[in-house]
């Protein structure tokens, strides 16, 4: 199978007796490395516990929600709850899970390169992405926040109790990790092409990480700068925010989501590379459209930092302005209607194969589509005003957010686990719980989009008793989502112990990443790969499904690791 192929592809053989899990041992060597592959493995380390953290966090909401009354948290108990499950799900999880894991890992291979361009600069940014999520732990630990994670003022500035300067501390320093990876993959992209793979050659998940880059090196900086600015009108007295001074509280809301809404794609758009790669895959087709599905992404990027008032219709701002930015809202939304398009036309008589991933991809397309839809009500002034601030707002962005992302991250991981482990999971399992993923998320949130057309505020843990059908409802389906996304950790950490040796390619894709070892070997490649033609080479019309890895093998099919 050929397809963005070397110009001799390496066979489903044991790679070097040496590869980058068994190269060097020892936990020294680990946390010094500079191997993309390691520090792409202790980035998944590191974000699956704040994973943990988060999700704790989020399931006590849900058990506080059970009743009407608030008999297990206290109003500021649960602002405190709620606030640090957003802290650390937006930016300890969501925004760094799949460029940070699978980016840091894949990106090198994928473009036929031996490591990212700057690999010291890759472990330090890890170092301060974990230095960032122990202050925010400290947050916890301490007291708590309890400002929302969007961090308004006069809340930040005047009147919160809590350990908002830590809180903003933590959030600060997470972006030095962010723009040193964003940069560090920018200049992997320009600089380490392997000869003959040029720009609209690219795998699309590497145009999602690098259209994600670009992002994250625009937008961080606002919001650095916005969180000084909060910290120096607290702890200094500095009249920003303050109108009784002479002071702007709304200027701190144009800051913040002029960073946040881009921050949204900063989530998605590696998503939209995973499904984009396991579609094509498991369809047995090319991507249709692929120069589409190109400027899609890249248009994606740069309307997302023109939309940012969308969130601020109810704050005072122009009519003219409401406008102006629900029509960009709008036009946003195209780019993504034809990334779902494309996808549904590449699955049009393609060879489909429903394993784990692509059962994973599938829901990413449902959730995200939800999602979409429902943005577009967002977009519209009035449905904004009917439902600002209530549960229709938390169920539309969680579909993008965690349902999107979420699934696309475990179908990612699902899709590349053999070659970044050398290992196969119990396939039944993985479908189980991608089946799963997907009824327990809608269990949890579709509930949410009714409550908050009826009125359901956010952000209130006592509410009225007609409303609460519906949050048992949502914290069922939080139950069965709980188990979901637990499922594939067990299974995962079974596989490595147990599971069978993978052969280089064991899903018959095309791509560089498949033409070599699983796992790799330290610099990836036996020799130094030529790319001769586009991605995505597959043709169905005139080839059978691929032999895909089911059965046992000899153990030539696969080296050990």
């Amino acid at each position: 199978m050929s397809g963005l192929t070397a110009e001799r592809a390496i066979p489903d053989r044991p790679g070097r007796a040496e590869n980058y899990l068994t190269a060097e041992t020892g936990l020294a060597s680990w946390l010094l490395t500079t191997d993309h592959k390691r520090i792409g493995l202790l980035y998944m380390a590191a974000i699956t516990v704040f994973f943990f953290l988060g999700g704790a966090a989020a399931f006590l909401l849900r058990l506080e929600l059970f009743t009407p009354e608030g008999d297990l948290l206290s109003a500021d108990s649960y602002n405190r709850a709620f606030t640090f499950h957003g802290v650390v799900m937006v930016w300890f999880f969501l925004i760094p899970s799949i460029p940070n894991i699978l980016g840091n890992f894949m990106l090198p291979l994928m473009i036929g390169a031996k490591d990212l361009a700057f690999p010291r600069l890759n472990l330090i940014s890890w170092y301060i992405f974990v230095a960032a999520g122990l202050i925010a732990v400290y947050t916890l630990v301490s007291g708590g926040v309890d400002t929302g994670w969007t961090f308004y003022t006069p809340l930040t500035t005047a009147f919160s109790n809590g350990n908002v300067l830590a809180a903003a501390a933590a959030v600060f320093v997470a972006g030095f990790s962010t723009i040193a990876t964003a940069v560090n993959f920018i200049a992997t992209v320009h600089l380490l092409r392997a000869p003959g793979l040029t720009w609209f050659r690219l795998p699309l998940f590497v145009w999602a990480i690098y259209a994600t880059s670009i992002v994250m090196v625009l937008a961080t900086p606002v919001l650095a700068m916005v969180l000084l600015l909060i910290s120096a009108e607290r702890a200094f007295g500095i009249p920003i925010f303050d109108p009784l001074r002479g002071g702007d509280p709304i200027l701190f809301q144009h800051l913040f989501w002029f960073y946040s809404h881009p921050a949204v794609y900063i989530m998605i758009l590696p998503s939209f590379g995973v499904i984009s790669e396991v579609v094509t895959c498991y369809a047995r087709r090319r991507v249709f459209g692929y120069s589409f599905m190109v400027y899609a992404l890249l248009w994606i990027a740069l309307v997302g930092f023109l939309v940012w008032g969308h969130h601020m219709f109810v704050s005072g701002q122009s009519l003219f302005a409401n406008l102006v930015f629900s029509f960009l809202s709008f036009v946003v939304a195209v780019p993504s209607a034809i990334k779902v398009f494309n996808w549904t036309a590449t699955l049009y008589r393609g060879q489909i194969v429903f394993d784990a991933p692509m059962i994973y991809a599938l829901g990413f397309i449902g959730l995200f589509t939800i999602g979409g839809l429902t943005g577009l009500f967002l977009a519209s002034v009035p449905v904004d005003i009917h439902v600002t601030d209530t549960y229709f707002v938390v169920a539309h962005f969680h579909y993008i957010m965690v349902g999107g992302a979420v699934s696309a991250l475990y179908g990612g991981l699902s899709y590349w686990w053999p070659k970044i482990t050398g290992r196969m999971y119990p396939e039944a399992w993985a479908r189980f719980a991608a089946v799963m993923m997907f009824f327990g998320f809608g269990f949890t949130f579709f509930p949410m989009f009714i409550m908050g057309f009826l009125g359901m505020p956010r952000r209130y843990h006592v509410y009225p008793q007609e409303f609460q059908v519906w949050h048992v409802l949502a914290s069922g389906g939080a139950l069965i989502l709980a188990v979901a996304y637990l499922l594939p950790m067990g299974y995962l950490a079974w596989s490595l112990i147990w599971g069978r040796r993978a052969i280089a390619n064991p899903w018959g894709a095309t791509g560089l990443e498949w033409q070599t070892s699983s796992p790799p070997p330290t610099e990836n490649f036996d020799t130094p790969p030529v790319v001769v033609q586009g991605p995505y080479n597959y043709h169905p019309e005139h080839e059978g499904p691929p032999a895909m890895d089911r059965e046992p093998h000899s153990p030539q099919g696969g080296q050990p690791v």
